[in-house]
C-alpha cells in the first residue's frame, strides 16, 4: 500500500491584516518537520496543496530541509483548500450575537483574545456544521466533505503504486477526511479537529479500491526539541 501524509500548514497570522501569511513561528514549525522527514528518510513521490499560500509556503521551507528530494513541484488543487472561514463566520456569527454581543468584539480582535476567539469560532462551527438548511452562498459541511473526498479520488487515480504522497493542507480538510474514513459523526470529527497541531502529520495509506487512517496529528517533530512555543493550534 502506499502513503499520504496529510500535513497542516504551519502557524498563520491570526488577528494579522492577511491571515494567509505564516508567522515566524510556522516558519520554523514548517523547517522542524521537514528536517525530521529527512532524518526519517521519509521522500515523497508527489507532493500537493491547496491554493493558499500558508500551505504552498509549509511545503517549500519543509522540502528545503530534504537536499535529495525526488521532486520540488507542488500540483495545487483546490480540493485540498481550508473551508470558507469567513463565509462560515458571516453566515453563522449573527445566530450567536443573539445571545453573546461580546462575541463581536472578540472575532475583530482575534489576535488579542486568541482563547475567546476559539470559543465563539467553535460555536460558529457546530452552528454550520449541524445545520441542514445551509443558507444559499455558503458552502454546506456536506459540500466541503465531497469537495475533499474528489480531491483525494484525483491524487489515487494518479498515484502509481505504492507511491508516498504529501499534502500540505489545513485542519478542516483533515477533519472531513477523518470523517470520510471512519464515518464518525461531524460533532465528533470537530472534536479532533481542535486538538489539530500547526504542521502536524496524519498518514493514510491507500489502495486503488481502498483508504484508511494509519495515524492522526502527530508532532513528534517539535515534541523533541521540548519548546512548548512551538505546539501551537491556530
Amino acid at each position: 500500500m502506499g502513503s499520504i501524509y496529510l500535513i497542516r500548514h504551519g502557524q498563520a497570522s491570526l488577528g494579522a491584516a492577511d491571515y494567509d501569511v505564516l508567522s515566524p513561528v510556522g516558519i520554523k514549525q514548517s523547517q522542524l518537520l521537514g528536517d525530521y522527514l529527512n532524518t526519517l528518510n521519509v521522500r515523497f513521490d508527489r507532493c500537493y496543496a491547496g491554493n493558499m499560500k500558508r500551505q504552498i509556503d509549509t511545503c517549500h521551507h519543509a522540502l528545503e530541509q530534504i537536499p535529495d528530494a525526488p521532486s520540488r513541484e507542488i500540483a495545487i488543487d483546490a480540493g485540498f483548500n481550508e473551508y470558507r472561514s469567513d463565509e462560515v463566520m458571516h453566515t453563522y456569527l449573527p445566530r450567536i450575537l443573539e445571545t453573546q454581543p461580546d462575541a463581536r468584539h472578540f472575532v475583530e480582535n482575534a489576535g488579542e483574545h486568541r482563547k475567546e476567539f476559539q470559543k465563539v469560532f467553535s460555536q460558529v462551527i457546530t452552528s454550520w456544521i449541524t445545520d441542514e438548511n445551509c443558507p444559499e452562498g455558503c458552502q454546506s459541511w456536506p459540500e466541503f466533505v465531497a469537495q475533499v473526498r474528489a480531491g483525494l479520488k484525483r491524487v489515487i487515480e494518479a498515484a502509481d503504486r505504492g507511491q508516498t504522497i504529501g499534502i500540505f493542507t489545513s485542519g478542516g480538510m483533515i477533519t472531513a477526511a477523518l470523517q470520510l474514513i471512519t464515518g464518525m459523526p461531524a460533532t465528533s470529527a470537530f472534536e479532533l479537529n481542535w486538538q489539530i497541531v500547526n504542521t502536524s502529520v496524519s498518514r493514510l495509506q491507500y489502495r486503488k479500491d481502498k483508504l484508511s487512517l494509519a495515524s492522526f496529528n502527530s508532532q513528534a517533530h517539535l515534541d523533541i526539541h521540548q519548546r512548548a512555543e512551538w505546539v501551537t493550534y491556530r
